[in-house]
C-alpha cells in the first residue's frame, strides 16, 4: 500500500513551522485516487496555516502501477549506488523502471507508460520534432520554452514544441521511430534495473556520444 508519514516543515515565505503529510510511496491499485493527485502536483502541494500561502515540496516518492508495471522513483539525486538488488526482482518481472528528476518529468512519464508507449522511442520522436522545427521551420532555439509527448493514436505520435508566443505540433508515425531504434539498438540501449533518467538531456548525450562531442 502506498506509505505516508507526518513531518515538521517550515514555511518558505513566513519561517514557522507546522505539519505536513508526506508521501514516500504511491501504489495506484490500492490509492487509485493519489493517481490523480499526483498528475495534478497536489500531492507536493500544500499550505501553510499562518500565511495562507500554499508552495510545492517535491519530495522524493516512489510511483507503483501494478497494472502498467511500471515504477517511477522521482528524486532530483542519484543515490549513486547499485540498484540491481533491490530492482532485479521488478525486472524481471517486467517493470519499467526509471528515475524521474522533476514533476513535470515525472507525469509525463506516467501518462506514456499508461498509453502504452517506450519512453526511448518518445524521446526520440521529442528531439526529432525539435530539430525538424528549428532546421526547416526557422525556428530560434532560445524561444522554445518546452518539447512535449502529447498522446498516441493509431500508431501515430504526436509531439508538441512549445515556445514563447507560439507553437507547431509534429504527428510522427511509431513505425519510423521503431525502425531507427531498431537499426540502432546499441545506441538507444539502456540499464532498466540501474532506474535510468530517460529524457532530453538523455537522449541529446546519445547523439553527443555518437558525434564524437561528448
Amino acid at each position: 500500500m502506498s506509505r505516508s508519514r507526518e513531518t515538521e516543515y517550515k514555511c518558505p515565505y513566513c519561517g514557522r513551522e507546522f505539519g505536513i503529510t508526506v508521501y514516500d510511496s504511491v501504489e495506484t491499485a490500492k490509492d487509485p485516487d493519489l493517481r490523480d493527485a499526483c498528475m495534478s502536483g497536489d500531492i507536493f502541494r500544500h499550505s501553510c496555516p499562518h500565511c495562507h500561502t500554499d508552495f510545492m515540496v517535491q519530495n522524493p516518492l516512489v510511483y507503483i502501477d501494478a497494472a502498467h508495471k511500471f515504477v517511477i522513483w522521482l528524486s532530483s539525486q542519484d543515490t549513486g549506488a547499485d540498484l540491481s538488488a533491490l530492482s532485479g526482482p521488478l525486472d524481471a518481472q517486467g517493470y519499467k523502471l526509471r528515475r524521474c528528476k522533476t514533476l513535470k518529468e515525472f507525469t509525463e512519464k506516467i501518462q506514456i507508460f499508461e498509453d502504452g508507449m517506450d519512453d526511448v522511442l518518445v524521446e526520440l520522436a521529442k528531439y526529432d520534432s525539435f530539430i525538424e522545427y528549428i532546421d526547416n521551420k526557422k525556428g530560434d532555439p532560445s524561444s522554445v520554452t518546452g518539447v512535449e509527448y502529447q498522446r498516441a493514436d493509431n500508431g501515430v505520435l504526436k509531439v508538441n514544441v512549445r515556445t514563447d508566443d507560439r507553437g507547431m505540433s509534429f504527428l510522427i508515425p511509431v513505425y519510423m521511430l521503431e525502425e531507427e531504434i531498431e537499426t540502432n539498438k546499441e545506441l538507444y540501449e539502456v540499464d532498466n534495473r540501474q532506474f535510468p533518467c530517460i529524457n532530453d538531456e538523455w537522449i541529446i548525450s546519445l547523439f553527443m556520444e555518437s558525434s564524437g562531442e561528448a
